[in-house]
């Protein structure tokens, strides 16, 4: 089985989108994903960006605060459930971002809601600059997220909605992983066409 390394933001819906489609490629193809925090407030510091961007980073270490502590809390494979359980209410039920989001998630997977304090405290920063590091370092910071790392390889993306099910999660994991795996291959893109959808 492979280990496909997924850095992402719980803010970005591109993230939860590419996060979709790899849980689906895990039931196709012999492939386990492990998530990982990094941060689009970190990635932008620092940089000119567009007043609406800006302002729509304002809450986002809040949320990559407390998947962090439940990170190192409880695990890998729990904060790939907690991502869960976070996104589903960001980017499906639109919950504002705050205490109760946070607590929510953490009851609904019976973990400590005091992690939700961790939004407003720098106690994780440490081990979130080192998670974002780890994830965006090889790729630099032209990227975004998602960002994944499989078999020395690292690349930003695939961006693409809405997530691809069934065998279609399959095809597109193949493709990614070949090009993943020829030396020297570095790009390709073609126009985004709309916003992201975002699926269960």
């Amino acid at each position: 089985m492979e280990t496909i390394d997924l850095w992402l933001d719980p803010r970005c819906p591109w993230a939860w989108i590419a996060s979709r489609w790899l849980l689906e490629a895990e039931r196709v193809r012999d492939v386990r994903v492990e998530f990982h925090v990094m941060s689009l407030v970190v990635l932008n510091e620092g940089r000119e960006i567009d007043p609406w961007y800006r302002e729509w980073l304002i809450p986002g270490m809040g949320p990559a605060r407390v998947a962090t502590a439940v990170g190192s809390k409880y695990g890998p494979y729990i904060l790939r459930e907690f991502y869960t359980a976070l996104g589903t209410r960001i980017h499906l039920d639109k919950a504002p971002i705050g205490a109760p989001l946070y607590v929510a998630a953490l009851v609904e997977l019976g973990l400590d809601p005091v992690l939700a304090d961790a939004a407003d405290s720098s106690e994780h920063d440490e081990a979130l600059l080192a998670s974002h590091h780890a994830g965006m370092g090889p790729v630099g910071d032209a990227a975004g997220t998602p960002v994944i790392h499989v078999a020395g390889s690292a690349f930003f993306g695939p961006v693409v909605s809405p997530a691809p099910r069934g065998e279609q999660a399959g095809l597109l994991w193949d493709a990614v992983r070949t090009l993943a795996g020829i030396e020297g291959f570095s790009e390709i893109k073609r126009p985004r066409d709309g916003r992201p959808l975002v699926e269960p």
